[in-house]
């Protein structure tokens, strides 16, 4: 069932187009990553698709009678508000309800003809229930008291509390802006089942990898004002936008050779050129209006470090309370160079308190930090304090610094430096209080880099960055040859990142671990006597008896040829429909039915391989 349609959508903010020509149908099975570069678009197509901001041009057409949630990546609410209070400032049609429901029993104590009107509203909505589970999703997620200021609440405490109001009503469609942001790594993998099992239709942009993997049946990738669709998952959309711009980049070169002839032609003078050819210099500016525009490409993230001592730092029973209740019992740890460790836990278990103590913010209350003499820290903090958002890009970076190491003997201006990581010259002037999320993040991380830090402290870096400014980052990293220590929820950039956790306990201990993140959930979830378990049952069933494999009989064997040619044509469907999908001469019109036929085509063609291989190894001697 289509719940969604949306035809030439288009949208254009601060003179730049964001996303023109969108056309799609969403079934009521389909769930939706958005990815792209920050400032793209994702998060004002989201707000376009829940009706917060008209389009330039287009039609949204929705099934009727659909309602959706909208979580922002920034929520909005009154500080002097309750938890409970915030529910009902949701304006989804059900909680405005209860909303209206509650003002006129403070206004008017005594039980009126309106107020029947609406509790029958209310009633028919079945909005009673949105309250409850209200207070059972907040009670799932280990969230704050419903009488609790909102003001008074932790960044990951206040997404918790906007995830429990978005999904309360339970909406027809949930449009989720970068839901993973704050959230600790067990809350993440409760809203990944939760998108999974609830069969609720969802659009989301995350930068989570494994949370798009797991989730997704279809990504719309956004690239240069274009919207691809990419049915399948997240794996699956790398393989067919690596294929997409490698035809791109084939045509551009075609084009580009082309082009050069033209203009040889056309610089011949006129003697060279007759009549017949009057032509040919409207195709050469058909050819320069179709060549792609230079994209603003970033840069591999670089910095020239500084050489490390021998002594790096020394952590010797350093702990830290606050009003009584510990959050970190005494721990110790020397550093050695090249050392990259992550640091896992639930919120609020004390990650954030270490990092603030090593670098000098928070003062420990026991124990000693003694930090080398060729130690320099780069802290990349999650609030982006020490930026002033009134100055511009150009000043913010020129106050740094007016030129940078980014080799040993090789500088470059601020400005240049700006260009390299994806801050052409038209944001140079740009107040930063005009930057997306993802963007300010992004003039953050490089402010720190620039300084030439040995040691970097880095306190959820990924939140709010785009995935290819993930993946820079992480090469980065793994190549830096000081010392990294950095907290994230993110489970794919643990993997690629670290080579040793510090895992935050409840009770305030911090054990450490040799591997990466998923090293240490297979760990977590094989118990001690799961393990035991294991190794008695192969003691038990070695040396394994096996059984004398039948072979094929004659119908079998004339199945199993069939199966290959099979196979091949399945192959075959499938390709042509892949590219079907990123050419931008294919019909719209048709998206949905190519859709649902390459679902088909995919399902035979894994029940066909999984009849192969049975028959294949059934044949082997």
């Amino acid at each position: 069932m289509v719940i969604l349609s949306i035809e030439n959508l288009s949208k254009t903010l601060k003179d730049v187009p964001l996303f023109e020509g969108v056309t799609f149908g969403m079934d009521s099975s389909e769930r939706i990553g958005l990815v792209g570069p920050n400032g793209c678009g994702k998060s004002t197509f989201l707000k376009v698709l829940s009706g917060r901001i008209q389009p330039d041009t287009g039609t949204i057409a929705t099934a009727k009678g659909l309602t959706c949630s909208l979580l922002e990546q920034q929520p909005v609410y009154d500080p002097y508000h309750t938890v409970e209070d915030f529910l009902y400032e949701s304006d989804h049609p059900s909680c405005a309800l209860l909303r209206t429901y509650r003002e006129i029993l403070v206004q008017h104590p005594v039980v009126d003809t309106r107020l029947h009107q609406v509790m029958e509203q209310i009633e028919l909505v079945q909005g009673w229930e949105i309250e409850t589970r209200f207070r059972s999703f907040l009670s799932e997620l280990d969230g704050p008291e419903l009488n609790q200021a909102m003001e008074t609440l932790s960044g990951g405490m206040l997404k918790k509390v906007a995830i429990a109001r978005v999904l309360a009503p339970k909406p027809d469609l949930l449009l989720l802006d970068e839901p993973t942001n704050h959230l600790d790594i067990a809350t993440i993998r409760w809203l990944e089942k939760y998108l999974i099992t609830s069969g609720t239709p969802v659009i989301l942009v995350t930068h989570d990898r494994y949370l798009l993997d797991h989730v997704c049946t279809a990504i719309m990738e956004f690239d240069r004002g274009f919207v691809y669709a990419h049915p399948g998952s997240y794996r699956e959309f790398l393989q067919r936008r690596a294929q997409r711009l490698s035809s791109e980049q084939a045509e551009q070169e075609r084009l580009k050779t082309v082009l050069r002839r033209e203009l040889e032609w056309l610089s011949r003078g006129p003697k060279a050129r007759t009549g017949k050819d009057s032509g040919r210099k409207a195709r050469i500016e058909a050819m320069q209006d179709s060549l792609a525009s230079d994209i603003q490409g970033m840069a591999e993230f670089t910095s020239l470090h500084r050489r490390m001592g021998k002594k790096i730092l020394e952590l010797e029973n350093v702990e830290k309370s606050y009003r009584g209740e510990t959050v970190v019992q005494p721990f110790s740890h020397s550093f050695s160079k090249g050392e990259r460790v992550g640091l896992v836990g639930p919120n609020g278990s004390g990650k954030t308190t270490l990092l603030e103590m090593i670098y000098g913010r928070a003062e420990s209350d026991g124990g000693m930090i003694d930090v080398g003499v060729n130690t320099h820290f780069g802290y990349y903090d999650q609030l982006d304090e020490q930026i002033d958002i009134s100055k511009t890009v150009l000043e913010h970076i020129g106050e740094l610094a007016e030129e940078v190491s980014i080799a040993p003997g090789q500088t470059v201006g601020a400005s240049r430096f700006l260009e390299m990581f994806g801050f052409p010259v038209s944001f140079h002037r740009m107040p930063i209080e005009r930057l997306s999320g993802g963007e300010r993040r992004r003039l953050h991380l490089i402010g720190v880099l620039m300084r030439s830090p040995n040691f970097l402290l880095l306190d959820e870096p990924t939140n709010d960055l785009d995935i290819d400014t993930i993946r820079r980052l992480e090469d980065y990293l793994m190549d830096f040859a000081g010392c990294v220590l950095v907290v994230s929820h993110d489970r794919a950039f643990l993997d690629r990142v670290a080579q040793t956790l510090f895992v935050f306990n409840p009770e305030g201990t911090i054990t450490e671990f040799a591997g990466g993140y998923t090293d240490w959930e297979r760990a977590v979830e094989q118990k001690p006597e799961e393990k035991q378990e294991q190794r008695v049952q192969e003691t038990r069933t070695w040396p394994v008896k096996r059984e004398k494999k039948k072979g094929l009989t004659f119908n079998e064997k004339r199945e199993l040829e069939r199966l290959l040619e099979t196979i091949d044509e399945l192959e075959r469907k499938i390709g042509g429909l892949e590219a079907s999908f990123t050419s931008q001469e294919a019909d719209h019109a048709t998206l949905e039915q190519r859709t649902k036929r390459y679902n088909e085509k995919r399902l035979e063609l894994e029940q066909a391989m999984e009849r192969w291989e049975y028959l294949a190894s059934k044949d082997e001697p």
